[in-house]
């Protein structure tokens, strides 16, 4: 949907279907992420973005542009060292490689075998696992974190308001717009984050 399509005087607000295309770096201006493209989502919906960017685009019209600052605590969290793990190498399956995700939590299980899964992004999450991405390597160890790329940094994310559309019925119910061929992973990542955290308000 494109900014021409929109309803007359619509503006973002409960209910609104919202297209945006959006720009993450830090706060010394080093490009980190971005959205690849437009994407859209129900605004406060479960696919929606981070509560500070939604409370920034709630009343705005498409062709509203602004960056953001977010502290830590508004974006991502704070960096959660009880997230870093080392673990025995001989618990994975091989080849092993850096930039591995495995959901769950590792060294938890019985037995002497992995206890945790590759993380495939087609499966459905389970709600109480978090994913792990390996970070380093030794012969005999394995480094895993699960806190998010960005975890303790500040941000500033530029947004560009392309489109705002009522949400449709079906949309409403689910919480979340019905949008093909749309997937972008930084949004995924914002996703995910309000699903594992009360923090972010």
């Amino acid at each position: 949907m494109t900014a021409s399509t929109n309803p007359p005087g619509l503006t973002v607000g409960e209910n609104t279907v919202v297209t945006v295309e959006f720009w993450i770096s830090s706060t010394d201006g080093e490009a980190l992420d971005d959205s690849g493209g437009p994407v859209s989502f129900l605004h406060r919906g479960h696919d929606s973005l981070l509560p500070r960017l939604d409370d920034g685009l709630e009343g705005q019209e498409p062709g509203f542009e602004q960056t953001f600052h977010l502290e830590p605590a508004d974006a991502f969290g704070d960096y959660d060292t009880d997230l870093l793990r080392v673990e025995e190498r001989s618990r994975f399956p091989e080849p092993l490689e850096v930039g591995m995700r495995f959901e769950g939590v590792p060294g938890q299980g019985d037995g002497d075998g992995p206890v945790v899964t590759v993380a495939d992004d087609d499966d459905e999450p389970d709600e109480n696992a978090l994913i792990f991405v390996v970070t380093d390597l030794t012969e005999d160890k394995v480094v895993l974190d699960a806190n998010h790329p960005f975890a303790g940094m500040a941000l500033r994310v530029r947004i560009k308001l392309l489109a705002v559309r009522p949400a449709d019925p079906e949309e409403i119910e689910q919480g979340y717009a019905d949008e093909e061929d749309e997937s972008d992973e930084v949004l995924d990542a914002m996703i995910e984050i309000r699903r594992q955290s009360d923090t972010l308000h």
